[in-house]
C-alpha cells in the first residue's frame, strides 16, 4: 500500500502543469522579441507590432493548452469587475501619458490607423503578455488549494508574488529595448502597477489589456512621436 501511494502521489506530480516554467518561458520572451527584433535587426515599428502580437498570442495560446486551462472560463471569470475596473484604469493611465509633453501628430487615415493599431491591438497585447500571463500563472501555480480555503493574509502574499512576477516581465522587456537600459525603465514599472490592478483585484484577464491600451491609445493621440511610451523608439 505505501508503494502504491508514493507511486500515485509521483504520477499525480507529474501530470501537475509547470506553470514556473512557462513563467520563465513568457520571461525570456518578454525580452528576446525586442533585443531581436528592435535592437538587433531593428525592424520597423509597425512591422515589429506584427511580430509582436503573432508571437505573444501563439505564446498565450500554448500556455493555455499545456496547462490545461479553459480560455473561455477564464474570460467569463469575473468579467463585470474586470471590464469596470479596467475602464477606471484608462483613466489613470491616460494622466500617465499626460504628465508628458504633447508632439504633433499626422492626421486622416495614417492617424486613425495608428490608434487602431498601436493604441488598441499592441496596447492590449501589451497588457497580456506584462500582466496577464504572470498574473494569473502565478495564481494557477498556487492553484493547489482554492482561494477561498485560504487565509486572507496567504492570498494577499500570492497576490504580491503576483504584482512581483508582473513587475519582473515588465522590466526585462523593457530593457530588451536599447534606450531603457538604464533609469528610464523605472517609468514603466510604476506604470505596470497601475495597468495591472483590474487583473490582479479580479483575476480577469479583460482588465489590464484595457487598461493598457486606453494608455497606449492616449499616448498616439498625445504624444504621437514620444520617447516613452509606444517602443522601440
Amino acid at each position: 500500500m505505501p508503494r502504491k501511494a508514493t507511486t500515485s502521489t509521483t504520477l499525480a506530480a507529474a501530470r501537475r502543469p509547470d506553470h514556473v516554467g512557462w513563467l520563465v518561458r513568457g520571461a525570456a520572451l518578454a525580452f528576446l522579441i525586442p533585443f531581436l527584433f528592435a535592437d538587433l535587426l531593428g525592424v520597423p515599428r509597425d512591422g515589429y507590432y506584427a511580430i509582436y502580437v503573432v508571437a505573444v498570442l501563439a505564446f498565450g495560446a500554448l500556455w493555455l493548452h499545456a496547462t490545461g486551462q479553459d480560455p473561455v472560463a477564464m474570460l467569463r471569470r469575473n468579467l463585470r469587475w474586470g471590464l469596470a475596473l479596467g475602464l477606471v484604469a484608462v483613466a489613470a493611465t491616460a494622466g500617465l501619458v499626460f504628465m508628458n509633453g504633447a508632439t504633433g501628430r499626422p492626421g486622416g487615415l495614417p492617424f486613425a490607423g495608428a490608434i487602431l493599431w498601436r493604441g488598441v491591438v499592441y496596447g492590449a497585447v501589451d497588457g497580456v503578455l506584462l500582466s496577464v500571463i504572470p498574473i494569473l500563472g502565478v495564481f494557477a501555480a498556487c492553484s493547489g488549494r482554492p482561494l477561498r480555503e485560504r487565509s486572507r493574509r496567504a492570498v494577499a502574499g500570492i497576490g504580491a508574488l503576483a504584482l512581483a512576477v508582473s513587475l519582473g516581465f515588465t522590466a526585462i522587456y523593457h530593457v530588451g529595448y536599447p534606450d531603457f537600459r538604464g533609469s528610464k525603465v523605472t517609468k514603466p514599472l510604476g506604470g505596470d502597477v497601475v495597468w495591472s490592478l483590474p487583473t490582479l483585484l479580479t483575476l480577469s484577464p479583460v482588465g489590464a489589456p484595457i487598461a493598457h491600451a486606453g494608455m497606449h491609445v492616449t499616448a498616439v493621440v498625445h504624444a504621437y512621436h514620444t520617447d516613452l511610451f509606444l517602443p522601440p523608439h
